[in-house]
């Protein structure tokens, strides 16, 4: 049933802050249900879900800018369900999402129970093992939306078909990067990773984007972590000697490219090598899920409902938590039902979108349960770029230009 006009007037004259208005102007009217009349609050149907983030202690990040604050993850959260109920007091719907934080040690047992309080969709930030680890022991009673593991294992020979990856994978930000370089015709790429896991698997993505576009890696090196609390036993002063020196004899090459998912030594990068070429990967030009300088397709005024709730800016990990959230309402709203069942059969048909103030609809990919999405390339203050770049073709998609392709993947569910 197309949405009714008087609705659609009306939650237009809200602006772009009412994320149901921007969806109603992305999707056509056979795609939209109209929400029914109001209903009396016995009849309201509570669809709930979960944020469970999974702290592990460590070292502070380098940059005390990026220290994690207690909300993280969680404000997204509060914001996704703020937009659900916007449209659900229209369909007899109301939104909840507990918030949990929780160790690697904690997180099973947080798990077991939430799943014994009948939540059947729980949004993870946690590591590629904990995320892994927390899909299996869901199984059928939950759908796992994950919001903060990038690894492309749990997009391949991992994947889970209880799992749906609202964060970009590494594939995905290496590829977006990749392509704006290969566009600017940087071509020459030299490769510093760090010694941990994630850094190596961050440095792979580069290396199968190198190929895959037609960049070259001139040299890889890798950086190897000692200990030590970063940003006290690393001043500016040794920096300033180190840096230089571990970056010399490197073959000519026209960006320097880092793998530094630890967070050891990329920041520490820019205006400091031998040879004075741009930065790019986990420092300087970084590629994003999101970003708090954005403007475009109404972003603005998402940013400032944000900030006014939160009383700072937005993160990464808040865009993914808000944006798994809207999964779930979109869903809900569409299918004008709150069973758990109908919601996740929906979101992992072809019908599905949501509207994610990225300038087009974000899908699902069947293949391996990745949100397909743009990714942002960001300098400290600005978005430099936007990826898929528009030279990038594809016979279906230009967002599938980005990360594993259906016929790459290693996913089998």
């Amino acid at each position: 049933m197309p949405i009714r006009p008087a609705l659609l007037a009306a939650l237009v004259a809200m602006g772009p802050s009412c994320a149901f208005a921007q969806q109603a102007a992305e999707t056509t009217p056979s795609q939209t249900q109209a929400p029914a009349a109001s209903q009396p609050a016995a009849d309201v149907a509570l669809i709930r879900a979960a944020v469970l983030r999974v702290d592990n202690p460590g070292l502070p990040p380098i940059s005390r800018l990026e220290l994690p604050t207690e909300d993280l993850g969680f404000a997204g959260a509060r914001l996704g369900i703020e937009d659900n109920d916007t449209t659900g007091r229209f369909m007899g719907q109301d939104f909840e999402a507990v918030e949990v934080t929780a160790t690697s040690e904690t997180a099973a047992a947080e798990l077991d129970k939430l799943l014994a309080d009948g939540i059947q969709f729980i949004v993870t930030l946690a590591d590629d093992e904990t995320t892994l680890a927390l899909a299996d022991q869901a199984g059928d009673r939950a759908m796992i939306l994950n919001a903060g593991a990038r690894g492309d294992a749990l997009r391949g020979t991992d994947c889970r078909f209880n799992t749906i990856h609202v964060a970009p994978s590494d594939a995905m930000l290496a590829d977006a990067l990749a392509q704006f370089l290969v566009w600017k015709k940087w071509t020459d790429w030299f490769l510093i990773k760090g010694s941990h896991p994630q850094d190596e698997a961050f440095a792979q993505a580069f290396t199968r984007s190198a190929s895959k576009f037609g960049a070259t890696i001139v040299e890889e090196r890798v950086y190897e972590d000692t200990g030590g609390a970063r940003r006290t036993d690393t001043g500016h002063v040794q920096v300033q000697q180190q840096m230089p020196v571990f970056t010399q004899r490197a073959p000519d090459h026209d960006i320097l490219v880092a793998a530094d998912r630890a967070d050891v030594f990329a920041a520490y990068l820019p205006y400091q090598t031998w040879d004075p070429r741009p930065v790019a990967g986990s420092s300087g030009l970084v590629p994003r899920s999101w970003h708090p300088a954005m403007e475009a397709w109404g972003a603005t005024q998402f940013q400032n409902r944000f900030e006014e709730l939160a009383g700072r800016r937005m993160r990464e990990e808040d865009y993914q938590t808000w944006l798994a959230i809207r999964i779930i309402g979109e869903a809900a709203t569409r299918q004008q039902s709150g069973d758990p069942a109908t919601l996740r059969e929906f979101i992992l048909s072809p019908d599905f979108d949501v509207a994610g103030f990225k300038g087009q609809k974000l899908t699902v990919r069947d293949w391996d349960h990745q949100v397909r999405q743009p990714i942002l390339l960001t300098t400290g203050d600005l978005t430099a770029s936007v990826s898929p770049q528009e030279e990038f073709l594809h016979q279906t998609s230009r967002l599938d230009t980005l990360g594993i392709d259906r016929p790459e993947t290693e996913c089998s569910f």
